[in-house]
């Protein structure tokens, strides 16, 4: 059984690797702009694929779809014979040219998008409030404090914004318990900007979102680089599916490759493992899927160990393919 770890400072446990349910949106609501829509039935199969494999939580948000990828991943978990309470459900609020209260107004929806599931994290999304951190983490505590959620989060917080929403939470009483980043082998800003510094002296969990860089740390476009005009432009703008972007990550996949052979894991495996282990039980990942077999690969990413030697050749390899 995969070892669990704390949620930052709360009493809740996760799996190091969770499943990131953007693409549970269905392309419904502009969400086609980047994923082709899964349908219910693939949805569930790749959900009871993760819960098989033992990724114990799951990670939503009311933008994906306004609420379908909520709303599916509900029925998936119910699909799979979930009971509430048998698994960590994370979901997050939209702020964009919203205020604090609107926290407080919305979460009855939330709530019945993930019905019969409680929020065991709530998260505000991105740092575009017109509201203050203040505000808004002082509406977090007041749903916590009525028993709505289990815990706040925050996400694509700088360093200050995040240490400005420990404060305002440990002024209720309550903990910070994470802050969800972009963190891959070929993107580790948080190492530089204060973000994972910080985090650390909090005991604040990074939820790495974009784990494989959008597939590009699975292998799959440096083997078959026509692949990447298949995938969407929002995607390629996110990531290095350039030509010289992934020439100049080659040398790291080559090794992870290497490396996976070892364990008789995948290159994809292997950068997951180094993203949950390397910063020891700090960061944790949520790579999504759209079919079942991705979401057993991300699972099987927590069947081995790296060694100090392969950890700090990949570490190398990385910071030269940036």
């Amino acid at each position: 059984m995969t070892k669990k770890r704390r949620l930052g400072k709360t009493d809740i446990e996760i799996t190091p690797i969770g499943l990131g349910c953007w693409q549970f949106s269905q392309g419904s609501k502009g969400m086609s702009a980047v994923w082709d829509a899964v349908n219910q039935e693939t949805i569930n199969g790749i959900v009871d694929t993760a819960l098989k494999g033992g990724i114990s939580w799951f990670d939503t948000a009311e933008l994906y779809g306004r609420g379908t990828s909520e709303q599916t991943l509900a029925k998936a978990l119910t699909a799979a014979g979930v009971r509430p309470g048998q698994v960590v459900v994370a979901t997050k609020w939209w702020p964009l040219a919203r205020r604090a209260r609107s926290i407080e107004a919305t979460i009855d929806t939330r709530l019945s998008c993930l019905s019969p599931f409680p929020i065991d994290l709530y998260q505000v999304h991105q740092p575009f409030s017109v509201s203050s951190v203040a505000a808004q983490m002082k509406a977090m505590a007041r749903i916590l404090k009525a028993g709505k959620i289990r815990s706040v989060g925050v996400s694509n917080f700088s360093a200050r914004r995040m240490e400005l929403a420990h404060a305002a939470l440990a002024a209720e009483g309550i903990v910070l318990a994470s802050n969800q980043m972009r963190f891959n082998l070929l993107d580790r800003g948080i190492e530089r900007n204060g973000v994972l510094s910080s985090a650390k002296k909090l005991g604040v969990t990074i939820i790495a979102w974009s784990p494989l860089a959008q597939g590009v740390l699975t292998g799959r476009f440096h083997d078959d680089p026509a692949a990447a005009a298949k995938v969407s432009t929002m995607r390629r703008m996110m990531n290095g599916f350039s030509a010289a972007r992934l020439a100049k990550s080659a040398p790291l996949i080559e090794e992870m490759r290497v490396i996976g052979r070892a364990h008789g894991a995948s290159v994809a495996q292997v950068a997951l493992c180094w993203e949950t282990s390397f910063h020891g039980e700090t960061v944790v990942a949520i790579p999504g899927a759209t079919k079942k077999a991705q979401a057993e690969q991300s699972a099987g990413a927590m069947g081995f160990a790296l060694t100090a030697t392969e950890l700090s050749r990949i570490d190398e390899l990385s910071k030269a393919a940036r």
